[in-house]
């Protein structure tokens, strides 16, 4: 779960050198404390092994998938910590790295500029633009294309349902069943329970079904490996779903793959498996250029049931949900495609949209942020306003109730009241901001300490967490846990 701040071009900036760039941690990894207990408040990460020359430690955070975090050290290492090995396909994914941070294995020497993970896959970016993916099998790219069967199942789909051992993380809570519509496959959600007997069995089957792999055509994990893209494609931001990825090139253009179901891929159809990098058309084509010297135009591509043009001329901001996605264009217009049930696209409907949609309630108003939750998503305006809508069950949308919004609804709270958000972040159930001034506020689901404020009840409105002695600079949401970027104060 992820998303960005005020587009590409907001970067992590270290103004003043000699300043220390800190790390803080809250909520649950269950390899990050000796008694995997949850972090109810703000820790300090330190790992010396890793600290470089300039003894600056840290330069990014990037939140992490399920029971594992990551971030990126100065030297541009990506950095892992947190996971146990009775996490199974996680376990793997991280690096099988647990209380203390270390770098992940990954065949370059590049350095790491950007990167996101899923609920069991992750996704880097080098300084060279280059793209490196691992993980869940069925998230790595095989270079074919598998869609739906248009009747009756097939021994491949079988086969895949049967390696779909994800964790609760991936099932309503409260037994919310979900709508089959096209042939999608809708098992996940109609499982019910969320109680953590059937999350412990659920991992337990996972770690079984990895362990009991015993060739390459088998195994649930893929190794690192390079995305191959199409030749000159320059790669600058990434994304991860649960089970699907996007990236973002430096002409604005967005690619995708992974699974497309419920329309996450933005391909117009419930496509089940991409599994070659596919451009998804936000935008008209034909504005990917590299000189784009002229005044903003109207993009000529129509988005689905529109009777409008997309306001922009390339993408600027990606976000990746549990099963939708949403990006920004350089116009400031929101668009969304996948998954709709609990209203997590915005278009006041809970119907799944196969296409980049137009979030049309937004238009007119500059967006320059927005994060995805499994559930849920949130934006950000150049006003430093902040909209939220989708499931609301544990208070993630911050608007003081748990009904679900179809339509973006304003965060008028008075603990945002002459305030400016700037970073937005979104984890499975909650969501974290970071004002201009630099305070940082959480609110949704709180079960495991994920919004630090020292204690385990949720909260439907933002609520202050107060860190003493440092200046934050980025924060970043996991599955269960929340990390931030700060410097110290000298």
């Amino acid at each position: 779960m992820n998303g960005e701040g005020r587009g590409e071009e907001m970067e992590v900036e270290v103004e003043e050198v000699g300043r220390e760039q800190l790390v803080y941690m809250w909520g649950y990894l269950p390899g990050a404390l000796p008694q995997r207990s949850p972090i109810l408040s703000p820790v300090v990460i330190r790992s010396p092994a890793f600290v470089d020359s300039t003894g600056h430690a840290w330069k990014d955070v990037c939140g992490g998938g399920c029971g594992y975090a990551m971030a990126i050290s100065e030297s541009g290492k990506l950095i892992t910590w947190g996971s146990t090995d009775d996490l199974g396909q996680s376990y793997i994914t991280s690096g099988k790295h647990g209380e203390i941070p270390e770098p992940f294995p990954l065949p370059t020497e590049a350095s790491i500029v950007r990167a996101a993970a899923g609920w069991a896959h992750c996704i880097a970016v080098t300084d060279s633009r280059e793209v490196y993916t691992w993980g869940w099998k069925e998230c790595i790219p095989s270079g074919k294309v598998i869609g739906y069967p248009s009747t009756g199942a097939t021994l491949e789909k079988d086969a895949f349902e049967s390696q779909n051992v994800f964790s609760t993380e991936q099932v309503s809570p409260k037994s919310q069943g979900s709508r089959s519509s096209g042939g999608t496959l809708t098992s996940i959600d109609s499982r019910g329970g969320g109680e953590d007997s059937t999350k412990r069995r659920r991992i337990s089957a996972a770690k079984q079904a990895a362990e009991s792999s015993s060739s390459g055509d088998e195994t649930l994990s893929a190794l690192p490996c390079l995305v191959a893209l199409n030749p000159g494609v320059r790669i600058t931001t990434v994304a991860a779903g649960g089970r699907h990825t996007l990236a973002l090139s430096d002409v604005g253009q967005v690619w995708g793959w992974g699974y497309g179901g419920e329309g996450q891929l933005g391909l117009g159809s419930r496509i089940r498996m991409v599994s070659s990098p596919h451009p998804v058309p936000c935008i008209d084509p034909s504005s990917y250029a590299k000189d784009r010297t002229a005044a903003l135009t109207w993009g000529s591509m129509s988005s689905e049931g529109q009777g409008f043009r997309v306001p922009g001329t390339c993408v600027k901001v990606i976000a990746c949900g549990g099963r939708h996605s949403a990006v920004i264009t350089d116009a400031g217009a929101v668009l969304t495609f996948g998954w709709g049930l609990y209203g997590q696209c915005g278009q006041g409907s809970t119907d799944d949209e196969l296409s980049p949609t137009c979030v049309s309630s937004l238009l007119g108003i500059q967006i320059e942020g927005v994060a995805a939750g499994l559930w849920h998503t949130v934006c950000i305006s150049a006003d430093g306003d902040v909209y939220a809508f989708g499931g609301n069950q544990f208070g993630q949308l911050g608007t003081g109730g748990d009904q679900a919004e179809t339509l973006p609804r304003l965060l008028d709270t008075p603990n945002l009241e002459n305030l400016q958000a700037k970073v937005i972040s979104c984890g499975a159930r909650h969501s974290a901001v970071l004002t201009e001034d630099g305070k940082v506020f959480c609110w949704g689901w709180n079960k495991y300490g994920q919004l630090g404020l020292g204690d385990v009840i949720d909260r439907k409105i933002p609520s202050q967490i107060t860190i003493e002695g440092c200046v934050p600079k980025n924060i970043a949401c996991g599955w269960w846990h929340t990390l931030l970027l700060a410097e110290s104060p000298t």
